[in-house]
């Protein structure tokens, strides 16, 4: 028998703290003043909204990534930015189900980005209100993959297995991270608990069909091999990178 204890949410999600990186997550007023929401960010034209510095934020998340990596492809900066996110949001709604027992709302209306920021600084989310850890398929993939993916598509010319592999590897790579860090703490009833949440999310028929089931490595590539000095990630569906010469495959 097994005694799982749970534990409410603290107005700070303060328990998220000592998981570090992409699992920590902001609460109250952005100190930089005012931010986009996801679902501002998730409408899918580019508008102009008064007042806002960032004018269509994923826009401009793209641009940013594209300069900082330095890449003449934006479909791999588009790439790189949408599985950076869907990352950070899949490791606080997976790291708050397996500590709390239970998540934080993440609607994207109560959420507000910093498309310039970096985690855990680029999140910051209003209002901390519970939600069962069994909606967190519905809270994550229904509420900002789908919608993301959507507003990806309407701006850049990029695939829809590529950005589904993206978020199927982001939720297996956070699972693996949170895994660890559980073990190595002697947290088993948090491995335990991220363990079923993983594992039933990864059966759903989306990562399913984007990841091998028993290797969970990917059937996509994310591009990351396109970089200058980029390589293979560790679940990359190729065993080499592919030959860029022109007139190739």
């Amino acid at each position: 028998m097994v005694l799982l204890v749970f534990v409410d949410l603290d107005p700070d999600l303060a328990a998220l703290d000592v998981l570090g990186g992409f699992f920590v997550l902001r609460t109250g007023v952005p100190p930089r003043g005012p931010l986009p929401t996801l679902a501002r960010a998730y409408e899918a034209r580019e508008v102009d909204h008064p007042g806002e510095v960032y004018g269509d934020p994923v826009i401009f998340r793209v641009r940013k990534v594209s300069d900082s990596l330095r890449t003449p492809e934006t479909r791999v900066a588009v790439s790189v930015a949408q599985q950076a996110l869907a990352a950070r949001l899949w490791s606080v709604a997976l790291g708050a189900a397996a500590l709390y027992g239970h998540l934080p709302d993440l609607d994207p209306e109560l959420l507000r980005w910093d498309p310039d920021g970096s985690a855990p600084d680029d999140l910051w989310l209003s209002e901390v209100r519970a939600r069962p850890a069994s909606a967190i398929g519905t809270v994550v993939r229904e509420g900002h993959l789908g919608p993301l993916e959507t507003a990806l598509r309407s701006r850049y010319r990029v695939s829809p297995g590529l950005l589904r592999g993206n978020a199927a590897s982001a939720l297996a790579g956070a699972w693996r991270q949170l895994d660890r860090w559980a073990r190595t703490h002697d947290r088993t009833d948090v491995a335990d608990r991220a363990r079923t949440l993983a594992v039933g999310l990864l059966r759903e028929p989306g990562p399913a069909g984007a990841l091998d089931p028993r290797t969970l490595r990917r059937r996509s590539c994310c591009l990351y091999y396109r970089l200058p000095g980029g390589g293979l990630c560790g679940d990359c569906c190729f065993d080499r990178p592919p030959d860029r010469t022109p007139g190739r495959r």
